[in-house]
């Protein structure tokens, strides 16, 4: 059988597969996205971990493609929303299953149930502190200069880079707010707590400064107090946020503001805040206009506000999960992490960040 070369070949046939072999589609606004976090943004870190805080069963992952991967959500997360918006065709993986052709275009180091501090989620098992995060993060780069061949390359590599951090969610809802586990309530008062979160987070981001990332959007905690399981225990009417659990996180969000007006004065960097805490409380304000119809209960869950207990192991979900504010007892829907992730990409009101979008972000 002959073989059919380009002479045979029409023109305008010949440039549609030369357009086609080169695989010609716009490159992503930054070569590399990296992410820290807690279960909000974990994609299957903890998969494999001896783990109360796992999410990789159905129905969790009964809009996404690939299934339940270890998502906390019905569908995306925000920093999948983000990964598409910033221009990646993939997902970024997670690092646990991340192989090493994929590292220098970025992994999700994120682990459920981790917090700014060590203790932080321990009565759920094994997770990944951010203390641990940043070591992989800090045996990655050893990978990457490797790979590069120097470590200026690498650090030039790195600086392109879009660092998307958001921690802080666990040190308020499993440490500071339980009690019966953990001593910080006993210990401190809300803005002493907030303080020493915010001192330790501040020396964890310089080690990331440090090891190269100078494009880093730190993500806000958000309004716990207003979570299914928080309403099902402390809402006397199961839709009045809690206050006390609010105001604490309020103390810690202005803290992480001034983070990152401290970090701007380094050399080349770029931090910027992304108000999770003010986005959403935006949508609860109006949620119809936001397409949600739902805000207080789960779609999967048991009890009160379907908050008591959280999304179990093939449990029947609602059906209109595209109506809902939140997927489980904890963790927002698919179409809240859209929302989040958009306003955080292209800011929709001046309060959405501090002081620029990832949009922005990806360009300096």
């Amino acid at each position: 059988m002959e073989r059919v070369t380009s002479s045979w070949l029409p023109p305008l046939l010949l440039v549609l597969l030369l357009v086609a072999a080169s695989g010609a589609h716009a490159d992503p606004q930054v070569p590399c996205y990296f992410v820290f976090g807690d279960s909000l943004v974990d994609n299957g870190n903890n998969n494999d971990i001896a783990s109360l805080a796992r999410a990789n069963y159905p129905p969790y992952g009964i809009d996404f493609a690939a299934g339940a991967t270890g998502r906390f959500s019905n569908g995306l997360t925000t920093v999948d929303a983000i990964s598409r918006l910033l221009g990646f065709d993939d997902y970024i993986p997670a690092f646990a299953g991340a192989s090493s052709d994929q590292l220098l275009s970025g992994v999700n180091f994120a682990s459920a149930a981790a917090g700014i501090r060590d203790e932080t989620g321990q009565q759920l098992g094994q997770r990944i502190p951010l203390g641990g995060q940043l070591q992989n993060y800090q045996n990655l780069v050893r990978q990457v200069v490797s790979i590069l061949g120097d470590e200026d390359s690498a650090a030039n590599h790195l600086s392109q880079c879009i660092f998307t951090v958001g921690m802080g969610s666990n040190d308020y809802l499993n440490n500071y707010f339980m009690p019966t586990v953990y001593g910080t309530s006993r210990q401190y008062t809300p803005e002493q707590y907030a303080d020493v979160l915010a001192n330790q987070y501040a020396q964890q981001l310089r080690a990331l400064y440090n090891n190269g990332a100078r494009k880093v959007a730190l993500m806000g905690v958000g309004q716990v107090g207003c979570s299914p399981n928080e309403l099902a225990q402390q809402s006397p009417d199961g839709v009045t946020c809690v206050e006390q659990i609010n105001s604490a996180i309020e103390i810690f969000n202005q803290k992480v503001v001034n983070l990152v007006d401290q970090f701007n004065t380094l050399p080349g960097a770029h931090f910027t805040y992304i108000n999770a805490y003010g986005i959403f409380q935006d949508i609860l304000r109006s949620p119809g206009s936001h397409g949600l119809t739902v805000t207080n209960t789960g779609c999967c869950g048991v009890g009160r506000n379907n908050g008591q207990v959280t999304c179990l192991p093939y449990q029947t979900p609602c059906a209109n999960r595209a109506e809902y504010l939140f997927w489980d007892a904890f963790h927002p829907s698919e179409a809240a992490n859209i929302l989040v992730g958009r306003r955080a990409y292209s800011a929709a009101l001046p309060s959405d960040v501090h002081p620029v979008d990832l949009q922005t972000l990806a360009q300096l």
